[in-house]
């Protein structure tokens, strides 16, 4: 699964993070593998690239990129969990968190480790992914 921030760089090209995510979903594409998000992440991507582009692009960007990716519900459960965890210093973080967890997901790739330090799930960064897929 990966993160908010991911999503972000390669959508709207935010450098300096723009050429590790798009190695990352240029290696899906060869090796056939479907990367997922949260609910709450395709939301959040939504948001920002509202901001930076007009409503039309960023639903049509956001409609090219669902094709790449599936993404994973968010639920009751999910939520209670992440809002009873006092380990993850961002809601949002513990949402993704859970939504991992609950989808059993195998690892989470995000561009701040600490942001899921207490994590059970195996967690890299896009660089740490791509170089282990090699």
């Amino acid at each position: 699964m990966i993160d908010t921030n991911i999503v972000l760089d390669l959508l709207s090209k935010r450098e300096p993070f723009y050429e590790s995510s798009a190695q990352l979903f240029s290696l899906s594409d060869k090796k056939k593998l479907k990367l997922t998000v949260s609910a709450l992440t395709f939301a959040n991507t939504n948001y920002v690239l509202s901001k930076l582009k007009s409503a039309i692009e960023a639903r049509e960007i956001l409609r090219r990129f669902k094709i790449l990716i599936k993404i994973l519900p968010l639920n009751d459960k999910i939520i209670d969990l992440a809002l009873n965890d006092k380990n993850f210093q961002d809601f949002e973080d513990g949402l993704q968190y859970y939504t991992a967890v609950e989808n059993n997901q195998d690892y989470i790739i995000t561009r701040d480790l600490k942001d899921f330090k207490n994590s059970k799930i195996p967690v890299m960064t896009s660089e740490e992914f791509l170089t282990s897929s090699e």
